[in-house]
């Protein structure tokens, strides 16, 4: 079984947690993944990677419990057949705004006659060749999650996750936002309130439905209004937020404890 699906269905009333892997670094993707997160999106679209980069960093998740999904930049079957070879089983498509391009993002991932996904013999994916009938065993492994991030899209959502082999949906909202008319403000109410209808539409359609929120309390947020799988922002975010609080704690620091410990001779070598 594609391990996406299978931790979906393994979870229960319980959304996998994951993050999105943007710092195109094999080191801190593998870091990420021994941190306990259930799943983590190798990023294509705003990260800078090449096939080579993905390759590295889907060996150093496979190192660990993390499952991965990747974003490829685009619905492309050329860019889907690439990194489908590079070992992704379950890949995240941007920008879907109807039934057709959901088809077509599935048909991208399935072998003739179920699809267009061009053959390959000796590809990571099949260890090299040591895979018994892979060609004919592949399509049941793979795994295909939408994503939503228009009221144009939003208004086709029954019709798009209605598409055989459609097995998620994802609503996005940062670029929900924007199309929305409010750039930059991922939790203003109107957003809110449509990601919410999003979730409930969906859990009507008995399809998982996911989304990603910067902090704990907007994830949580998300949560309560049903979503099945939920991320919480970045390596590089997380990374970042850490820092900044960081510098931030020690330079608001007052130096009177450390005078005062010079004073009383109290004052050790690090």
């Amino acid at each position: 079984m594609n391990a996406f699906r299978q931790l979906l269905r393994a979870a229960g009333h319980k959304p996998p947690i994951g993050t999105w892997i943007s710092s195109a670094s094999p080191i801190v993707a593998e870091a990420m993944g021994h941190a306990g997160f259930d799943w983590g999106v190798v990023d294509m679209e705003h990260a800078p990677l090449d096939m080579m980069s993905v390759v590295h960093l889907l060996q150093a998740l496979g190192n660990t419990k993390m499952v991965s999904v990747v974003r490829v930049p685009w619905n492309d079957p050329v860019m889907v057949k690439r990194v489908l070879d590079a070992g992704a089983t379950t890949v995240l498509f941007p920008f879907v705004q109807n039934a057709a391009e959901a088809a077509r993002a599935v048909a991208a991932t399935r072998y003739p006659p179920a699809g267009q996904r061009g053959m390959s013999g000796m590809s990571r994916a099949s260890k090299f060749g040591t895979v018994p009938n892979y060609l004919k065993s592949a399509d049941a492994g793979m795994g295909v999650i939408v994503q939503l991030e228009t009221p144009q899209a939003l208004a086709q959502l029954e019709a798009i996750a209605g598409v055989d082999g459609v097995d998620a949906v994802f609503i996005g909202p940062a670029d929900l936002s924007a199309s929305m008319g409010h750039v930059g403000q991922f939790t203003h109410a109107a957003v809110m309130q449509t990601m919410a209808d999003a979730a409930r539409r969906c859990k009507a359609l008995g399809k998982p439905v996911g989304t990603i929120g910067a902090t704990p309390e907007v994830v949580t947020q998300y949560r309560a209004m049903g979503y099945d799988y939920l991320a919480i922002s970045s390596d590089m975010g997380l990374l970042m937020s850490g820092a900044l609080a960081a510098v931030k704690s020690l330079r608001g620091m007052s130096d009177e404890p450390h005078v005062h410990s010079l004073q009383t001779g109290t004052q050790t070598e690090a």
